[in-house]
C-alpha cells in the first residue's frame, strides 16, 4: 500500500506544516563559531555496552547481502517475522583475478523458499552498483515490485530492455511517500549524490527504526536538486533511530566534500579559455556533473557531442526526464565535430579509467571512427580514479601526453567532486541521527574501520558499533541488539555473458591457471585391448612455450609421455581414464621440474 501526501511523515516534527518540494527554502542565515565551549550532547543512551543476551520474542534481522567486503554488490536484507525488504541490488566489477566475468551479483540463497515474504526491493539511486543485478536477480526470487523515485526507475527500465527476463513490476515513488510493506513501513529522506533522484530509507518496524543513508553527501550547492533535508533528518532523529545504516566510500577522507557548485565554476572556466577543442572524460553515471558540462557549453555558445553508449542512453534518460535542459541544436554526433570551429566543440565521453574499449581509449589510440587528438585539444579528467585502475589511467594519460594534448585531471585543478561522505560529513549525519547502534556499510573492510572510528570520536561505544562481513546476522529488539555468529550463504554470483552463476570457483581456478602459467595438450593413441601406445604422442602448447624454441623440452615430453602410458600388463584392456590420470600426473611433475611452471595438463585419448 502507497499512501501519498500524508499528514505527517515519519520524521516530521508535529504541528509543523510539509515544505513544499519544488518550494524555495527558506534562509536560515549563517553559523558563526564561538569561542565560548558549547555543552556536549548527551549521547549517553546510545553509548550503554549493548545486551549480549537477546530476549524471547520476535526480533528484526539484518543482513548485508553484499557490499560490507567489497565497493560494489550493494544489497541489505531486512527481516521481521514474514516480511523481508531488500534495499538496493547491485553488481560489482570484477577485479583483475577474475578473468572472463563480466560483473558479480548478490547471492540470493538465503531466499529460496521464502519468496512469498518479499514485499518489495527499494532504491536508493540509480547507479549500477546499486541496481545493476535487478534483472538476474529478481525475476528469480518472485519478482516482487521495485519502489525507485523517478530517474532511477526510469534507468532501471532502460536497462531490463537489454535483458530477455520477466517484466518487472517497477512502482515509482516520490520522496514524500509512504509504503506500508506488510508490518513494515518504509518512507524516504533526500540526500545529495551524483545522480538526481538519491534518498536515504527510513524503515519502520515493531523493533524500531532502522535508517539506510545509501550512497549520500552533504552538498549545501549541488547542480540540479536542493540540499538534504537537514530537518528531517534532524526530526527523525529526535523521534528516535534503533539503527543507522551508513555509507563509508570516502570515510577514510578527511574534511568535508567538496561542492558541485566548485566543480561546475572551474570546468566553465576551463571550457571557456580552451584555445581548442574540449573533451572529458567522466563516468556516465555522475549525471550532474554532465549536465553542468553540457549547460555551460550551451552559455558559450559552443556544440556538445556525446560518445560512449552508457553516456548517450544516460543522457538521453535525463533529457527525457527534465534534469538535462538544454536546446537540442547543442548536442551534435561525434562525426560532425569536424564541421565546427575547435574552439566551438566540447565532447563527454566515457573512459575516465583507462577501459579498452571506452570511448577516450579509442580516441587516444586513433581507433575512434571520426575522432583524433590534436595537440591544441584540452583533455580533462572528470573523475577519480578507482583504485585498481591506477596503470591504466595512467597509460591512457601517457598517451595523450604523447599527441601533444593539455591534460587536466582532479589532483592538479578542482574538475572532480566525489559523491560519498567525508569524515566530518559522516559526524555531522551521526550528530543528526543520533542512532542508538550504527552499522558502516558500503566498503572495504578497512573502509568500515575507518567509518567505526569516526562513531567513536563521537563518543558511540564500541558495542553499539557492528562491523560485519557480509551475510553476518544482526538481531535487533526493541531497545537493544547485538552481531550474532549466525552467517548466511553471499558467495559471488558470477555473470560471464549468458550465463548467471554457472562460473564457478573450480572454473575461475582453471581461467587464473590458464592465464598464468597456459596449457600443454597431450595426444596420444593407444590400443584398445592391451593399452600399449600406438606410434609416437603429440604435444601442442598454447601459452606455456614457444614449440619451435623448445624442441628438446618437447622431445623430452613426448619420451616421459610414452614412459607414463607403457602397460606393464599387455594382457589387460585399456583403461583410459586412469591413463589421462597418469599422464597428467606424470607430464605436471616433469614440467614442473623443467620449469617451474604448472601448465593445465590436458591428455586425450585415443583408442584404437
Amino acid at each position: 500500500m502507497v499512501t501519498q501526501n500524508s499528514q505527517r511523515k515519519p520524521g516530521s516534527p508535529p504541528g509543523k506544516p510539509q515544505q513544499h518540494r519544488g518550494a524555495k527554502p527558506k534562509f536560515r542565515g549563517r553559523v558563526f563559531r564561538s569561542n565560548r565551549p558549547a555543552p556536549r550532547p548527551d549521547i549517553s543512551e546510545h553509548t550503554q555496552p549493548k545486551i549480549m543476551r537477546s530476549p524471547s520474542g520476535d526480533k528484526l534481522r539484518i543482513m548485508v547481502l553484499g557490499g560490507c567486503e567489497e565497493v560494489g554488490r550493494n544489497c541489505t536484507l531486512i527481516e521481521y517475522k514474514n516480511d523481508i525488504v531488500l534495499v538496493d541490488m547491485g553488481l560489482q566489477f570484477p577485479e583483475e583475478d577474475m578473468p572472463g566475468v563480466d560483473y558479480i551479483i548478490p547471492n540470493m540463497s538465503y531466499l529460496k523458499g521464502k519468496e512469498k515474504n518479499i514485499r518489495g526491493v527499494i532504491i536508493t539511486h540509480g547507479h549500477y552498483d546499486h541496481i545493476g543485478a535487478i534483472p538476474h536477480t529478481v525475476p528469480n526470487i518472485g519478482n516482487p515490485p521495485i519502489y525507485a523515485l523517478p530517474m532511477s526507475a526510469a534507468i532501471i527500465k532502460r536497462r531490463q530492455e537489454d535483458f530477455h527476463t520477466r517484466q518487472l513490476n517497477v512502482k515509482i515513488t516520490k520522496v514524500s511517500d509512504v509504503l506500508r510493506l506488510g508490518n513494515l513501513t518504509v518512507s524516504f529522506f533526500h540526500i545529495n549524490h551524483s545522480i538526481p533522484d538519491a534518498v536515504g530509507i527510513v524503515i519502520d518496524t515493531p523493533a524500531g527504526r532502522v535508517c539506510h543513508t545509501g550512497d549520500w553527501k552533504f552538498d549545501f550547492h549541488p547542480e540540479g536538486t536542493e540540499h538534504a533535508d537537514f530537518q528531517q533528518i534532524a526530526a527523525l532523529g529526535k523521534e528516535g533511530v534503533l539503527v543507522l545504516m551508513g555509507d563509508s566510500t570516502n570515510a577514510n577522507h578527511e574534511g568535508h566534500q567538496i561542492s558541485e557548485k566548485v566543480i561546475g565554476e572551474e570546468l566553465t572556466t576551463i571550457i571557456e579559455k580552451a584555445p581548442g577543442r574540449v573533451i572529458v572524460g567522466t563516468f556516465a553515471s555522475l549525471l550532474a556533473r554532465v549536465k553542468q558540462i553540457i549547460e555551460a557549453s550551451e552559455k558559450l555558445g559552443k556544440k556538445v557531442a556525446i560518445d560512449g553508449y552508457s553516456m548517450k542512453t544516460n543522457v538521453e534518460i535525463a533529457k527525457h526526464m527534465g534534469f538535462i535542459k538544454c536546446n537540442q541544436s547543442t548536442l551534435i554526433k561525434p562525426e560532425q565535430m569536424d564541421g565546427y570551429p575547435d574552439n566551438k566543440i566540447v565532447l563527454i565521453c566515457t573512459g575516465a579509467q583507462g577501459e579498452k574499449n571506452a570511448a577516450l581509449n579509442r580516441i587516444a589510440n586513433n581507433e575512434h571512427r571520426s575522432v583524433r587528438v590534436g595537440e591544441s585539444d584540452t583533455v580533462i579528467f572528470s573523475s577519480s580514479v578507482i583504485p585498481g585502475n591506477e596503470g591504466s589511467v595512467q597509460r591512457l594519460m601517457d598517451t595523450l601526453y604523447r599527441k601533444g594534448a593539455h591534460v587536466i585531471n582532479y589532483k592538479m585543478m578542482d574538475v572532480h567532486a566525489g559523491g560519498h561522505a567525508k569524515k566530518e560529513d559522516i559526524k555531522l549525519m551521526l550528530a543528526l541521527f543520533k542512532p542508538k547502534f550504527y552499522v558502516p556499510i558500503e566498503g572495504n573492510h578497512f573502509l568500515l574501520r575507518e567509518n567505526a572510528k569516526v562513531a567513536y570520536s563521537m563518543g558511540w561505544n564500541k558495542d553499539n558499533v557492528f562491523i560485519v562481513d557480509n551475510g553476518q546476522v544482526m538481531e535487533f529488539w526493541k531497545d537493544g541488539g547485538m552481531l550474532t555468529k549466525e552467517k548466511i550463504v553471499t558467495d559471488y554470483v558470477f555473470v560471464d555473458g549468458l550465463g548467471v552463476g554457472d562460473v564457478s570457483q573450480v572454473v575461475l581456478r582453471d581461467r587464473q591457471v590458464l592465464a598464468e602459467d597456459g596449457m600443454v595438450i597431450v595426444i596420444a593413441q593407444i590400443e584398445k585391448k592391451t593399452g600399449k601406445m600406438v606410434g609416437y604422442p603429440d604435444i601442442i602448447s598454447r601459452g606455456f612455450i614457444f614449440m619451435k624454441e623448445h624442441q628438446e623440452l618437447i622431445k623430452a615430453t613426448r619420451d616421459q609421455v610414452k614412459k607414463a602410458i607403457d602397460d606393464n600388463d599387455p594382457k589387460s584392456a585399456a583403461d583410459p581414464k586412469y591413463t589421462r590420470d597418469r599422464i597428467r600426473d606424470e607430464i605436471g611433475k616433469f614440467l614442473f621440474m623443467k620449469t617451474e611452471r604448472r601448465p593445465m595438463i590436458l591428455p586425450v585419448i585415443i583408442e584404437v
